[in-house]
């Protein structure tokens, strides 16, 4: 069975142009570099382009990456326009992107697991406010793993974060076993489309909720049967709508509410799970992708 099919929903490319200075053990670091930054919330208009910005120094745990691809997901758009404006306007101007896909260019003391030259992936905390729209980006160690061989740099950039948040949904959260029947609402979206390939991988019978646009795509990804159906949730909306601040404690109580509802009235398990850095998850996820081809 073949696991794995890309889906792109989202790429963008930026090419890497600064000046390198070589220091021992074949490592190199960049002082200064392009970036996108985002000085005030707004459209896309507002984002700047500066060629100027420090980089700084590395952790021990940290990772310097140049990029070769990123891309732009909703939660990148959503920021830009003050989504969690409570939290993030204090720490004008950002640097949006979550996901990269590039070459290690310099490793903090403690890396082990990656080496300067290597082709690499990943995804940053969807809280970072340094982001990837930049030549040069930092992650954690855990926040990436090698590129798979089978795609390019555009189409890797567009895999970890969407799907990490599959992977913890699945994984951590829901803990799914092989033979279970699963429900995947909304598998026509990025992290929809990955947990349905995710949970087909893992043995499970997947049906799914999408828009009839959706329907042959998720069919073909291993849903066993594709409901058509448009709906937007009321939590997400909520905290989209006015910002983590005050969103986000709103959303948390109707899931709670949700979740006792269900579980004493349906006997459902009902919780909400978040994208984090797991090395675990993104290894798995390069190998589905490796063994998909």
């Amino acid at each position: 069975m073949q696991f794995f099919k890309l889906h792109t929903f989202k790429n963008a490319a930026v090419n890497c142009d600064c000046q390198l200075f070589q220091l021992s053990f074949f490592r190199f670091f960049a002082t200064t570099c392009r970036a996108v930054l985002l000085p005030r919330f707004g459209g896309p208009e507002v984002l700047e382009l500066r060629s100027d910005v420090e980089v700084p120094q590395l952790k021990p745990n940290q990772v310097l990456v140049r990029a070769r691809a990123v891309s732009i997901n909703p939660l990148d758009t959503r920021m830009r326009s003050g989504y969690g404006r409570s939290i993030f306007e204090p720490l004008l101007p950002l640097i949006l992107g979550r996901d990269i896909s590039g070459e290690v260019t310099a490793v903090g003391t403690s890396v082990q697991s990656l080496s300067v030259g290597q082709e690499v992936f990943g995804a940053l905390h969807p809280t970072a406010v340094r982001g990837t729209y930049t030549d040069y980006a930092v992650l954690s160690e855990d926040e990436l793993t090698p590129k798979p061989i089978s795609v390019t740099h555009v189409e890797a950039s567009a895999i970890p974060f969407a799907a990490l948040t599959a992977w913890r949904a699945l994984k951590s959260t829901a803990r799914i076993t092989e033979g279970q029947r699963l429900l995947v609402v909304g598998g026509g979206g990025a992290v929809g489309f990955t947990a349905i390939q995710l949970a087909v991988a893992a043995g499970c019978h997947v049906t799914t909720t999408c828009g009839s646009q959706s329907i042959e795509g998720v069919l073909k990804a291993g849903a066993e049967q594709a409901v058509d159906y448009i709906a937007e949730g009321e939590a997400a909306s909520l905290t989209d709508r006015y910002g983590l601040a005050v969103g986000l404690p709103v959303a948390t109580a109707i899931l709670l509410k949700k979740q006792i509802q269900y579980r004493y009235s349906h006997g459902i398990e009902y919780w909400w799970t978040y994208m984090r850095a797991d090395p675990d998850g993104l290894d798995e996820i390069r190998r589905l992708f490796e063994a998909g081809g």
